[in-house]
C-alpha cells in the first residue's frame, strides 16, 4: 500500500452505470475510458484493460446513494479507495451548471490527483447496519410529525380547538376521542388521520427497542 501512485481513477458511480476517467501522475489531461455497468467485477477488469494495478492506483467516488459496498469491496481486493465528501469539492461555475457522468469523473481524476479531496470514513458493515436501523427509525419519526401536523390542519380548517396546554398527551388523545364531523366524508377523512398517527408511533416503538439492544454491543 506505499507504493507510488501513478493513476488516479475518478468513479461517478450511478444504480446502472460507472462513468471512470484517469488522470496518469504527470501533468498530462486527464483522460475519459468510458462507461461501464455497476458491476464490482466488470469494473475491476476494466482497470487491468487499463494498465492499473492495486499498488499503483488510486480510486475515488462521491459519497452518495449507492453507499460505502463499492469502497468495501475494492480494497478487499486491494484496490486503494476512497469515498469523498461531495460538499469538499471545488467546481467551478460551468462545471456547477453542467453536470454529466463524464465531467464528473474527469473531476474527481484530477482533483484525486491534485490532492484536493477530502475523505470520508468508510463505515464497516456493521457500523452501516446500526445507521440503517436509526436511519429507519428516524424517518419513522419524520413521518409521524407530518401525520400529526395533517391532522392539527384539518381540526384548525374546521375550528376544531383543543384547549389543553401541551398536543399528543393522554388528555389531548382523550379530546380527540370526542371529536365528530357531521359529514360521513369528513368524519371518515379526521379517522384515517388518527389512524396514521397512531400506526406511526407504533412503527417509532417497533423500531426504538430493537436499536437500543443492537447499540448495547456496539463499539460505538
Amino acid at each position: 500500500m506505499n507504493e507510488p501512485i501513478t493513476s488516479y481513477v475518478g468513479l461517478d458511480i450511478h444504480k446502472d452505470t460507472v462513468a471512470m476517467a484517469i488522470a496518469s501522475a504527470s501533468r498530462t489531461a486527464p483522460r475519459f475510458v468510458g462507461t461501464i455497468n455497476t458491476s464490482l467485477a466488470e469494473l475491476c477488469k476494466a482497470l487491468r484493460r487499463q494498465r492499473c494495478s492495486p499498488a499503483n492506483s488510486l480510486l475515488v467516488y462521491e459519497a452518495g446513494p449507492c453507499g460505502y459496498g463499492w469502497a468495501r469491496y475494492l480494497n478487499a481486493k486491494g484496490w486503494r479507495c476512497e469515498v469523498i465528501a461531495p460538499a469538499r469539492i471545488a467546481r467551478n461555475p460551468a462545471e456547477r451548471r453542467i453536470k454529466t457522468d463524464r465531467r464528473d469523473a474527469l473531476l474527481l481524476a484530477r482533483e484525486s490527483r491534485s490532492g484536493n479531496l477530502v475523505k470520508i470514513i468508510v463505515p464497516d458493515v456493521c457500523d452501516e447496519a446500526i445507521r440503517d436501523l436509526a436511519r429507519a427509525r428516524e424517518d419513522a419519526v419524520s413521518a409521524r410529525l407530518k401525520a400529526r401536523q395533517q391532522l392539527k390542519a384539518m381540526l384548525l380548517r374546521h375550528g376544531r380547538h383543543y384547549n389543553g396546554k401541551t398536543s399528543w398527551t393522554a388528555a389531548h388523545e382523550r379530546h380527540l376521542t370526542t371529536v365528530r364531523f357531521e359529514h360521513p366524508a369528513q368524519q371518515i377523512a379526521f379517522d384515517e388521520y388518527r389512524l396514521a398517527v397512531k400506526d406511526t408511533s407504533e412503527r417509532i416503538e417497533r423500531l426504538t427497542a430493537p436499536l437500543r439492544e443492537q447499540c448495547e454491543g456496539w463499539r460505538m
